[in-house]
Order: C-alpha cells, then structure tokens, then sequence
C-alpha cells in the first residue's frame, strides 16, 4: 500500500481563496474589513519571517495588518498595556502575540490579557474552556487545520480510533477533544506512553504532535490509517546538512499508510490559513454577522 499524500499547500491555497472570497461579501454587503493585529517582541529572525508571512497573507486576502515591533527588553506591564489598547480598538478584530515571548515576560499573563472574543489563536482559558465544554469559542490554527484536512479526506470521523501523540496546550490536548467532538474514540498518547506502537498501531487516526524526529515508527501504522504530522524538526544528516523531519517516520509508514501529510508542506501551511479563517469568524461574531458560507 501506498499512500496517498494529503496536500496542505493546495488545501491552505484553496481555504485563502474562500476567505478573500468572504471578506469581499463581508465588504459589500456590511461595510466590514476584518483586521488582525500581530505583536511581535523582539528579533528572532524565524519569528521575524513568520510575522511577514502572515503580514502578506492577511494582505493578500483582502483583510487590514497591523504590525507591532516592540524590543526585547519592553517591560511585561508595557506589552499588557498595548493589548489592552488592541482589546479596545474596534479595527481590529484578532490579536495574536508571537509566542515565544522573552523570559522576563510570564506568557500565561499576556494571552491572558487578550479578549477572548479576538483571541484568533484560541490559547486563551475562556476559549480553552469553551473548547472543553462544547461551547463555540476560538480555536487554535494548528489542530483546526488538522480537522479541517481530516474531514476532507474521510468524511465523517464517527466511530473511529484515533491517537494524538503529544500533550501540549497549543495542539494536543486541543485536537484531542476537537476529535472527541466528531465522535472519534481518543487515546492521548507522549513520549512516556508505555508500548506506544501498540497504542498506534490500533488507531485508524494518528495525530503526532510530539517534537521528537520519527518518533512515530512507520511500523507502527495501521494499515491504511490517516496519519497527520504535526511535527517540524531539523536534523543533521550525514554529510553535515540538515532536513526537515516530522514526528513520523515518512517513508515506512506513507507504505502502510491511506493517507499521509508531508513534512514539509502538509500541515504548515495551514496554521496561517486558518489564523485568517479565525480573524474572519471573530470579526462576524462581534457584530453579530452571519458569516458568509
């Protein structure tokens, strides 16, 4: 068995095209430009880079960017203050702050500073709670992706199996109740799970989001399960060069696999996709807008 390759390019292409297609009718028929605010806190050249592309996405989708640079050494109360100023704008209708933030910063008082209504990252308590319960809050970008593609690939998830290998609260924990939502069977799994290939092994859906290189063994792989990797790695080969590696073991299990995402290009792209998609649900939420289909 081979399997086939579960493109996140083409799947986040494709969700921009439907966003900038709902900010124009959000325009016309309301008068309505969705805006997202990124507050960036120093100069890590990876944070730098990620804030440009997103920059040039919510741009290109037809939405307001606003960008806000502020120095490493700004203090905690200085950063609260300016997302109290964003929580108060009515322009702007996500805020996102570029995790991670400097040491002297405790991260928890920040995003707990955002409302929870422009949270477009959904790391927020009230959203995590809500998320919990079943309530309609925000959802983090990463795991909505991996919804998003796996519901486009099999359809309905009722009855399934599925294991998320990884604990965190930016992906784990959240996908594993976003799957527990679609009526899966959830096993959450780590890198301390006693016999883990037995666990994968059963589960017609494997999520690895751990940040271990091919932690996930490719013999591991149910036949014909749905494998999505979260994971992003740099390792060194051979010769001294470095590559990108998930959390799965591609080649052996993309052989035992249905349906396999790459890395890179599976679930990547898809973090800024929905974070557009997140800013366009929160703006139609605050003024009470139906959000166009």
């Amino acid at each position: 068995m081979t399997a086939s390759i579960i493109d996140g390019k083409a799947f986040a292409a494709n969700l921009k095209e439907q966003i900038a297609r709902k900010v124009s009718i959000l325009k016309e028929n309301h008068n309505l430009t969705p805006g997202l605010a990124v507050v960036l806190v120093g100069e890590d050249p990876a944070s730098q880079v990620y804030v440009r592309n997103k920059n040039k996405s919510t741009k290109a989708a037809g939405m307001n960017s606003y960008e806000y640079l502020m120095d490493d050494d700004v203090s905690e109360s200085e950063l609260i203050a300016k997302v109290t100023e964003l929580n108060g704008d009515p322009s702007v209708h996500g805020i996102l702050v570029q995790l991670p933030l400097p040491k002297h910063i405790n991260e928890a008082a920040v995003i707990e500073t955002i409302s929870p209504e422009k949270d477009v990252d959904g790391f927020h308590v009230i959203n995590s709670g809500l998320l919990a319960t079943g309530g309609k809050g925000m959802v983090p970008c990463t795991p909505l992706g991996c919804i998003m593609m796996l519901k486009d690939k099999l359809g309905s998830l009722s009855g399934l199996d599925a294991v998320v290998v990884g604990r965190s609260n930016i992906v784990g924990k959240p996908m594993a109740q976003l799957l527990l939502n679609e009526s899966c069977t959830v096993t959450i799994a780590h890198s301390r799970t006693k016999n883990l290939g037995e666990v994968v092994g059963r589960s017609d859906i494997v999520v690895a989001a751990v940040g271990v290189p091919e932690l996930v063994k490719g013999s591991w792989i149910k036949p014909g399960a749905t494998v999505i990797d979260v994971g992003i790695n740099r390792i060194e080969k051979d010769d001294g060069k470095t590559k990108l590696v998930g959390d799965v073991e591609f080649i052996p299990a993309s052989e035992r696999a249905g349906a396999i995402t790459p890395v890179p290009g599976g679930v990547g792209p898809m973090t800024i996709a929905v974070l557009l998609q997140n800013t366009v649900t929160a703006a139609c939420r605050q003024l009470a807008i139906d959000e166009p289909e």
